[in-house]
This record gives structure tokens, sequence and C-alpha cells, in this order.
């Protein structure tokens, strides 16, 4: 979960996650059908059935093998991929179990990514930079989303009581302690989000223009000061404006964070949940409903959208003594307003991925 740095990865960017204590295990052991493996996901109840000894990839845009964004295309990926660094195809059958919710912004794609590859990759191990590379290319090819780094990067690397700086550029990353007196407190709207959908796509695609359109690699390298030029169309300068101010604010975020200024890391979250509702255009109704009910709520520091968007999850950071009021005051308010009930729900900095033998 990003606690500030939203959309900033693909763009080389600094992102400032925590790994939160949800959790998706899989189990691995070897297929036991002489011509099939199976992969079963509990939560779901559903059973995926593929032939051994045949190229997943070639199986990528034939929906009879399994729908391109639907949960099988990640599993895919993630084998295709271990299988051309180990070599070889490993031929496993696979539980799965998740209580992560799906489509919340909560990263549950890159929780189930991270785990496959850990219990494909057990007991022999593999660099954690390279596992979450190998997840984020996974998602892109199989899957069709043209994620950032981040999401694998944190379900990989998290620490306990840490958030991450992470450099998307470089992939350098740096432990954060997170105070003992914060609380971290998510909100999901109960909308659902389809970052395959294509809205993400299209503020990819916005940002690299933009980085093109003013002589840049990338829009880490933008200033704010050049986003006047008039080849810009409005969109991309909105989308640029989010991107530069919002690397800004994670670095400054960082370092509140590392002082206890939770006053002034507060101010940056509302600021940054401000940029992409009205820049990156990414909130909802929903999304802002919670985090104004969060923002007037006494002892919360700030609130903002986390996750991709259109829909999902709000944080908000609050005071301990907050969090029995806070909890309230979004389940009752988020009801009045949009007749739905809304998960809310404390969480803590964890740690990140690690493989349990039997």
């Amino acid at each position: 979960m990003n606690l500030i740095g939203e959309h900033t990865d693909y763009n080389g960017g600094f992102v400032l996650p925590i790994a939160i204590d949800r959790t998706c295990v899989v189990a691995a052991a070897p297929a036991r059908h002489e011509t099939y493996c199976h992969v079963y996901a509990a939560g779901l109840d559903r059973m995926w059935v593929y032939p051994r000894g045949r190229s997943l990839m070639e199986m990528l845009n034939k929906p009879e093998f399994f729908p391109r964004g639907g949960w099988e295309s990640y599993v895919a990926g993630v084998l295709h991929f271990v299988g051309q660094s180990a070599g070889k195809r490993a031929d496993l059958d696979l539980v799965i179990a998740s209580d992560v919710p799906f489509g919340s912004g909560l990263s549950s794609s890159a929780s189930l990514e991270v785990a496959v590859a850990a219990a494909v990759l057990h007991p022999t191990g593999m660099d954690k930079i390279q596992m979450a590379l190998l997840c984020q290319r996974a998602e892109h090819e199989f899957a069709g989303v043209p994620c950032g780094i981040m999401d694998p990067f944190i379900s990989a690397m998290g620490r306990r009581d840490h958030a991450l700086l992470i450099d998307c550029q470089s992939y350098q990353a740096r432990p954060v302690p997170m105070p003992p007196d914060v609380t971290v407190v998510i909100a999901n709207s109960g909308v659902r989000h389809a970052l395959a959908g294509g809205e993400y796509a299209v503020r990819k695609a916005g940002c690299v223009a933009a980085a093109q359109k003013l002589g840049i690699k990338s829009l880490r390298e933008g200033k704010l000061n050049v986003l006047g030029i008039p080849s810009l169309t409005e969109q991309e300068r909105g989308f640029a404006r989010h991107v530069i101010s919002e690397i800004a604010r994670t670095q400054q975020a960082a370092a509140a964070l590392e002082g206890g200024n939770m006053s002034r890391f507060g101010q940056l979250m509302n600021e940054s949940h401000a940029s992409l509702r009205d820049d990156y255009e990414v909130s909802c109704p929903e999304l802002d409903t919670l985090v104004e009910l969060a923002t007037e709520c006494p002892g919360v520091w700030g609130a903002r959208m986390t996750g991709g968007g259109f829909g999902g999850c709000i944080v908000a950071l609050a005071e301990r003594d907050a969090l029995e009021g806070l909890m309230g005051v979004l389940k009752r308010g988020y009801k009045a307003k949009h007749s739905r009930e809304c998960e809310v729900f404390a969480t803590r900095a964890s740690d990140g991925v690690r493989s349990v033998g039997f």
C-alpha cells in the first residue's frame, strides 16, 4: 500500500509504500497428472488447468487457455518468466489463498505474482529485485497492465515497521521508520477498478508524450516551470503537473516521516489527493467522500486515495487514540452518502515475501 507517490513509478520517480499485514499464500508441489498442471484459487473456488510441456507464451492470446487480465494470466506470466530465468519450465500444481482485497488498489495482483514466484523458486530463491522485475514483466506481457515497479518491489522487499523510499529509476531503496504512535487506516470504497481496462495505459502514454514534448527522457527530469509550452495538450499538462509535483512531495514526505513531522506528512498526503483528483483524474466520488470524511476527523494528519485509482481504497494516517472515532466516521458517513458499506481496518508495515518449507 502506497503512503504517497502515486503514478510516479513508471515515470522513474520516487514512491513510499509499505507492505501491509494481509497475506497471499501459495503452496507448490510437482504436478501429479501426467498431462496437465492444476492451479486452484481457494478464495474464488476456481481451478485453472493448463497442459504440461507447452509454451505458456503460445497460449497468451487464446482465451480458451486463460483470459488476458484474469487472475490466471498473472500466474501464467510468472510461471513463464520464472521458467525462462531457470532455464526450464516448472510443471507444478499450485494452491493460492489470499485475504488481500481484489481490485482495491492494495496490490493484490503483485502479491499474487510475487508469492507464485517465491513458491516456484523455493528453495533456490532469487534476488528480490530481479524477482520484482520478473513479476512486472509478467503483468505487462500476460495481464496487459503497463504497471510500474512499485507493487512487486514492496511485495518482495517490504520491511516490518518501515516504509520504503524507492527510487524507481535506480531501484535503490531506503527504509524509513514508521513512528510507533502512528496508525495506518485503510478504507475500501468497494468500487472495483480494472487497470487492464485502458485508463491506466492512457495515463502512461500521456506521460510519455509529455516528456517527449518537454525534451526529457522521463517526467522524473521535469520542472513545473516548463509546463507552459503550447505543444502540450491540457490533459498532458495535467498529467505532467501531477507527476512532477508528486515526485517532489514524496521526497519531502520521506523526510517528514523520518523527522516525526506528521503534520507536514499529512499536508503532503492531502495535496497528493487533490493532484490525483484534479490533474491526473484518477479519483472518483466515493474516494473523494472518504478522504473528506477522514481529513475532517480530529486526530487525523492526512488522507489520500492509494493505488491506481478509479475506485479502491484511501489511506489515512492518524493518532492511535483517534482510530475508533475515525472508523466510525468513515463507516457512517460513507453509508449515508453512497448507500453502501465501507470496510475500514487498521494495518501496519510488515515484511515482504518469504518462503516456508514443509
